[in-house]
């Protein structure tokens, strides 16, 4: 598990690499006009988890059926090569195009999920699903700093054969240290094995939408999601709007981001702890009320300390009630079929992180403040409905 968690974190932290540099590139690349570095900046990093949401259940169900070391093994060694290849574009239309192609191939982060939910006693599948999402979402957090210096030092071009290397050091660490033998062992018990291939003949897309709670589950997580990625338009403009110097928005804007990146790890990390101590709606529940009630600060102050409480508590909030919700679905998901289903569940997540941004982008050029109280609004009516909806604890 150790192994999955480790190429999570370096898989995320390649991913995100690209992100402080892209528009420079493009404008390398010959795009001059402000409006059009924009635009294809836009496009390029928003086909990879556009595509990824279509074929993360596909990629799922293959790696339930074929194993799924395999299946992550096919998607870092395909990072390695388009990101290799990106140093070498001369076009802008060529960025969009091997991003799309990156997005195609991924699929990973679904298939280490399930991994994580498939390897790990049922007592302790939340703790195996927080670790491997605490990497997830600490990458995330480091790339882009990691990323802007490498640009600094190495030039743009050379950054990406960097990024290169952090898929290439992920994939061996799966292909050395991660056992896909000790699932074998696991289902070595004949009941366990017969309903095993069981799931994976007879599992549909549709079948897995009719698991316990589960399509509450997808709701939830993709108004997490929602919520996570509707800061990026416009927090750095509110920081401004609140009477930060200039000069200082870059700064503060990040170290606000870097407090829910580590909160949101953290988040992660406690949620096998509160669900040993209360039940899954309740921690559900609190982790979304947690995530209104900092979506309220953001709503009704203007000032930075309380953003910095603001995200605190997002941070928290998101990540302990975003681990809860795929161990509620994990828990009802029959052995064999949790690629499939984790797939779906990562497609609810990215049509929240692909449909955010541009949600908040529109509202935001109306009122900065409506991006946070749409975002409170997600949260209570999910807050209310889980306790509600949600049948008895998996």
């Amino acid at each position: 598990m150790y192994a999955v968690t480790a190429a999570n974190f370096l898989g995320y932290t390649g991913f995100t690499l690209v992100m402080p540099f892209l528009p420079l590139f493009i404008i390398q690349l010959g795009v001059t006009d402000v409006g059009r570095v924009a635009l294809w900046t836009g496009l390029s990093l928003g086909v990879t988890p556009g595509l990824t949401a279509l074929l993360a259940p596909a990629w799922g169900r293959l790696g339930d059926r074929y194993g799924r070391k395999i299946m992550v093994e096919r998607s870092l060694a395909s990072f390695v090569v388009l990101m290799t290849a990106m140093a070498y574009v001369t076009q802008a239309w060529h960025v969009l195009a091997l991003r799309a192609v990156q997005g195609f191939f991924a699929g990973y982060g679904s298939l280490s999920v399930a991994m994580a939910a498939e390897s790990a006693p049922r007592e302790r599948m939340s703790s195996a699903i927080g670790l491997v999402q605490t990497a997830q979402r600490l990458g995330p957090g480091v790339g882009p700093v990691i990323g802007g210096a490498l640009a600094a030092v190495v030039g743009l071009r050379h950054a990406f054969v960097a990024t290169a290397m952090f898929y290439g050091i992920a994939l061996a660490v799966v292909f050395w240290f991660y056992d896909e033998r000790v699932l074998a062992r696991n289902l070595e018990d004949p009941a366990v094995a017969t309903m095993a291939a069981g799931a994976v003949e007879r599992i549909t897309f549709r079948r897995v939408l009719g698991f316990q709670n589960f399509m509450l589950m997808m709701a939830v997580i993709f108004g997490l999601q929602f919520v996570d990625r509707s800061f990026g338009p416009v927090l750095p403009l509110y920081v401004e709007q609140v009477g930060t110097a200039h000069a200082r928005v870059p700064l503060v804007a990040g170290v606000l981001f870097s407090i829910m990146a580590c909160t949101g790890a953290l988040g992660h990390h406690v949620c096998a702890k509160l669900l040993s101590r209360f039940a899954m709606p309740v921690v559900i529940a609190g982790g979304v009320a947690a995530t209104a009630a900092g979506s309220a600060l953001l709503t009704a102050t203007a000032n930075l300390w309380a953003m910095g409480v603001a995200s605190t508590l997002l941070g928290i909030g998101v990540g302990a009630a975003m681990t809860a919700s795929y161990t509620a679905a994990g828990r009802v998901i029959p052995a064999g079929a949790h690629g499939a289903a984790f797939g779906v569940l990562t497609s609810a997540s990215l049509t929240g992180m692909a449909v955010s941004p541009f949600v908040a982008g529109v509202l935001g050029g109306t009122s900065i403040r409506a991006v946070f109280f749409l975002d409170l609004v997600l949260m209570i009516a999910l807050a209310v409905a889980v306790p509600r909806l949600m049948t008895s604890e998996p």
